[in-house]
């Protein structure tokens, strides 16, 4: 394949890598991404906005620095994208909400400030369901993006970065940043056969972007291979005055862990432990239970150890999925309670019900359930070996047509939130299809602050998975 028509499709170390070689600068290469949003964003709906002068100012500037010998970072002149709940001075900052198409960012958030420090290449914001708050990706009102596996129906692009995975799908940027509450960076991932990262909570600053529950939001990585969501978590990690969680004891552990690993040159363990089915907290239907099974017995045909693992309550990731949700629900009410209070306020109505179901969550639950989560957080680190990774489902089943009522998705949340819970850094890893060709995803999952070994571990299971870069078919 001719690499001009290919460039969309290369992870960004690949285009790095092509930069670096002088065989593209950032400027053909913004160019040609930026050509390709314009011919594609119409019809599916991807980027709510679209930075075309700032980011061949940018793009213009990475080349010049280059040429200079000056590389700021090892994504220099890459482009990204930026999930809708970022502040980006200057540009409307609706988060997806038709109540709020009048605001305007006044600043940066802090990955914005640390991206163009970087000197990468912000091409736009892309699409997510209105106030981040549901895992299909649907947003009726603002618009939802249009998942490129299935080009005759609107399926699920998963939510709530929508656009991020759909926007990687269709080439239209090489990587991109989103949020992750109780499975947001992972779901669309997911569903877009692509890879969804959820760092430990405090390694990536989530300081002026938009809060949904700042006890669980954490700012996560869709990519195209784990070493483009390893490289931009060293990236973007750190300490930040302006968000506690990054100086808290896990936060800056994490980060400790992480840097500490990056000169490790020692091979991961081919040890994994997964999930019995009799702890999963949601059946999956019978084409995920096929594709399960295939994939278990290909990472075993390719060396690896499966170690049977359960806890020692059978509805632990049940309860602690729903632990999610109620901690989720009431600190959204907090923040969005006022306005869906308002009748007048155009809030799709799906929405308004899950933010209001925050008003019935008394604060004396609300702080049980965050009691509970430091007991089943030590209860994890207890039963899980240490440096264990473990392997279960991503998802029930692949997605599906959208539905106004948004229930088809249920059981991608069950498989999802547990990690958010007990702040488990969390990654999912597509390498299979349905019956219907749509994407299907495995997930891995480790110890609180040990995002360095479930990367390293990842990595390897990348190549034992051997097929996780294809990309839908769109003649």
């Amino acid at each position: 394949m001719n690499d001009w028509i290919a460039m969309h499709y290369l992870s960004a170390q690949e285009l790095a890598n092509k930069m670096a070689q002088q065989e593209l600068s950032s400027v053909e290469i913004t160019r040609h991404f930026l050509n390709r949003i314009a011919e594609y964003n119409g019809k599916y709906c991807i980027y709510t906005s679209v930075f075309e002068e700032q980011a061949l100012a940018l793009a213009e500037n990475a080349d010049r620095l280059r040429k200079a010998g000056i590389i700021l970072s090892p994504f220099h002149g890459v482009p990204v994208s930026i999930k809708e709940h970022f502040d980006y001075k200057g540009s409307v900052a609706h988060y997806g909400s038709n109540a709020r198409l009048n605001c305007v960012s006044e600043k940066n958030s802090a990955v914005v400030d640390k991206l163009i420090a970087l000197g990468m290449v912000i091409l736009g914001k892309t699409s997510m369901t209105e106030f981040a708050f549901g895992l299909a990706g649907q947003n009726p009102t603002v618009g939802t993006a249009h998942n490129p596996w299935d080009l005759k129906t609107l399926r699920s692009p998963g939510g709530s970065s929508a656009g991020a995975g759909a926007a990687l799908a269709l080439g239209l940027c090489p990587i991109s940043l989103g949020g992750d509450t109780g499975g947001s960076v992972r779901a669309p991932a997911a569903h877009t056969y692509t890879i969804g990262f959820k760092p430990s909570s405090g390694m990536i600053s989530r300081a002026d972007a938009m809060p949904l529950s700042p006890t669980l939001d954490v700012v996560g990585i869709v990519s195209r291979t784990v070493e483009d969501s390893e490289i931009m978590t060293r990236l973007l990690s750190g300490p930040d005055l302006n968000d506690d969680a990054t100086l808290s004891t896990f936060g800056l552990e994490a980060q400790r862990n992480f840097m500490a690993d990056s000169n490790d040159e020692s091979t991961a363990s081919k040890k994994l432990y997964c999930l019995n089915e009799a702890a999963w907290p949601y059946s999956v239907n019978a084409d995920y239970s096929v594709y399960w099974h295939e994939t278990i017995g290909g990472l075993k045909e390719q060396g690896y150890e499966i170690i049977d693992w359960q806890p020692s309550d059978l509805g632990f990731f049940k309860q602690i999925g729903d632990d999610n949700s109620v901690v989720l629900a009431y600190e959204a009410y907090q923040h969005y309670g006022d306005l869906v209070e308002d009748p007048t306020a155009d809030v799709w109505l799906t929405v308004r019900n899950r933010i209001l179901n925050g008003k019935n969550i008394s604060i004396a639950d609300y702080e049980k359930t965050l009691e509970d989560r430091k007991a089943y957080q030590e209860a994890f680190r207890k039963e899980l070996p240490e440096n264990a990774v473990l392997l279960l489902p991503a998802m029930d089943q692949a997605a599906q047509t959208l539905d106004f009522e948004d229930v088809k998705h249920t059981g991608l949340g069950a498989f999802l939130r547990p990690a958010n819970f007990i702040d488990a850094p969390a990654i999912t890893l597509p390498s299979g299809f349905d019956s219907e060709h749509m994407p299907l995803s495995i997930q891995l999952i480790a110890h609180t602050a040990n995002d360095h070994v479930l990367l390293s571990v990842a990595k390897e299971v990348e190549t034992a998975l051997g097929n996780t870069r294809q990309v839908p078919n769109l003649n």
